[in-house]
């Protein structure tokens, strides 16, 4: 009995971390997307260079 929950405890917490992989590789995605779209949007500062660089 104990071995039967000890794998159905295993199966329940890999199958959660893969969900959770798969919600982070959302939010890393539309962080992206959203990244570049600030890019396209905000003007140019003088001479012609981006403002606000924040080091990525």
């Amino acid at each position: 009995m104990l071995p039967a929950v000890l794998v159905l405890l295993l199966v329940l917490v890999l199958s959660g971390a893969g969900f959770a992989l798969e919600a982070l590789w959302w939010i890393a995605l539309i962080a992206l997307a959203a990244r570049l779209l600030g890019r396209l949007v905000r003007p140019a500062g003088r001479g012609g260079r981006p403002g606000h660089c924040y080091h990525w």
